[in-house]
């Protein structure tokens, strides 16, 4: 059924049609409208599940790991400085193989105070373990979350959902609400491999020494590299059940494109507006869409970005002392390739600013004209810096 949602709503629905059982809490901006649809779900019944209302976001994730272990179908959501306040936990859920679900909408880092749209704080969080996804529109926000459940119990891993605030989760638009029967076909009741019973008693999380701690973190790396193949055969399924799929990458009119803009997130549909302009004047240029983050889909963008004469990465967020991140992830991941592309760094929309259709063509006009990036990061858009005040 087709409703005006937004996205935040979005995730929700989804929440609620996945019949999760616990649901943790607790309220930043601009993540709340997430769990105060759920809250009204568990209240009205329409969702049968233990709304919990912790005191912080550690006890959220907390909360969460205690219910996971238990066997039950969980999930959570959080932004920016909630997310860096879980970040020790972020680690026991993975460490542990625990399948949750995190919605994260992206928000910039304090200081200074900002609540609008920035990825540093799910990226800043790449390595602990969990299942990055980043999405573009509130359809593509559902239907990833309703996947996620059915990956992260696939794989035994924590999955995250990321979302720009604002630009999503706060802009309303048409989105296909499935109905229940279906998404019960697709994602069936949960059966977990391993959980905790008085009936069966074990211990979880004990001392791990050093004859037992690499093979443990070893079974997670094997667990990612499983991923790719299972999220490929989940949104084959997903695609017969409703009719959509995404792909952990996508392609836009990169078959001849000379110049390739790598986005994330809602970027991408602007990016889509100014390709199309630059392709009906005779342009050749082409947009690839990074949905899946970690694991990184290193063959799929060797393989698209290859044939590039150049590529353009747009990153919302900078890792200090290095560059964007999707920026390192690409270089990193064209390395070694015989005929490497040069790939452009590009800083934009921190902090919620505006990445305009004239953003997208000034990047692009600057990578056409030069052979090679000057600098590692080109920051676009700046306003004039006092550089002395700052240091003080």
């Amino acid at each position: 059924m087709k409703r005006v949602l937004e996205g935040s709503d979005a995730v929700a629905e989804a929440v609620r049609l996945a019949k999760v059982k616990v649901i943790s809490a607790y309220p930043i901006t601009p993540q709340t409208h997430i769990v105060e649809r759920l809250a009204e779900f568990c209240a009205d019944g329409r969702l049968t599940a233990r709304f919990l209302r912790v005191e912080s976001e550690h006890s959220a994730l907390a909360a969460l790991i205690g219910a996971s272990s238990m066997g039950v179908r969980t999930f959570t959501a959080t932004s920016s400085q909630g997310l860096a306040l879980m970040h020790e936990l972020l680690h026991w859920a993975s460490g542990a193989r625990l399948p949750i679900v995190m919605a994260n909408v992206n928000r910039a880092l304090a200081p200074g105070w900002n609540i609008w749209a920035d990825q540093t704080d799910s990226l800043a969080q790449r390595d602990t373990g969990w299942i990055q996804f980043y999405c573009e529109t509130g359809q593509e926000t559902l239907d990833t979350t309703l996947q996620a459940f059915r990956l992260a119990e696939r794989v035994n891993l924590p999955v995250m959902v990321a979302l720009d605030a604002f630009f999503l989760s706060h802009t309303f638009e048409p989105v296909d609400v499935p109905d229940q029967e279906a998404v019960d076909r697709f994602l069936p009741a949960f059966h977990p491999r391993i959980a905790m019973s008085t009936e069966n008693p074990c211990s979880l999380s004990q001392l791990a020494p050093p004859n037992v701690y690499m093979e443990m973190r070893y079974s997670i790396h094997q667990a990612m590299q499983q991923t790719l193949d299972e999220f490929a055969v989940i949104e084959e399924d997903f695609q017969r059940t409703f009719g959509r799929r995404y792909g952990a990458v996508e392609s836009i009119a990169c078959e001849d494109a000379e110049i390739i803009l790598v986005t994330s997130g809602t970027i991408t549909s602007t990016t889509r507006q100014v390709v199309e302009e630059l392709r009906s004047q005779g342009e050749k240029v082409g947009i690839l869409k990074v949905k899946l983050f970690r694991p990184f889909p290193v063959a799929s963008i060797r393989q698209i970005l290859g044939c590039a004469k150049k590529v353009a990465v747009i990153d919302r967020n900078y890792s200090f002392g290095a560059s964007g991140i999707f920026a390192q992830e690409v270089r990193a991941a064209l390395c070694g390739l015989p005929e490497c592309p040069p790939v452009f760094g590009y800083i934009a929309g921190l902090g919620g600013r505006d990445v305009t259709t004239g953003t997208i063509e000034e990047i692009y006009r600057h990578t056409q004209s030069h052979a090679s990036p000057e600098e590692e990061s080109i920051w676009v858009g700046l306003h004039e810096v006092d550089h002395e005040a700052g240091n003080r």
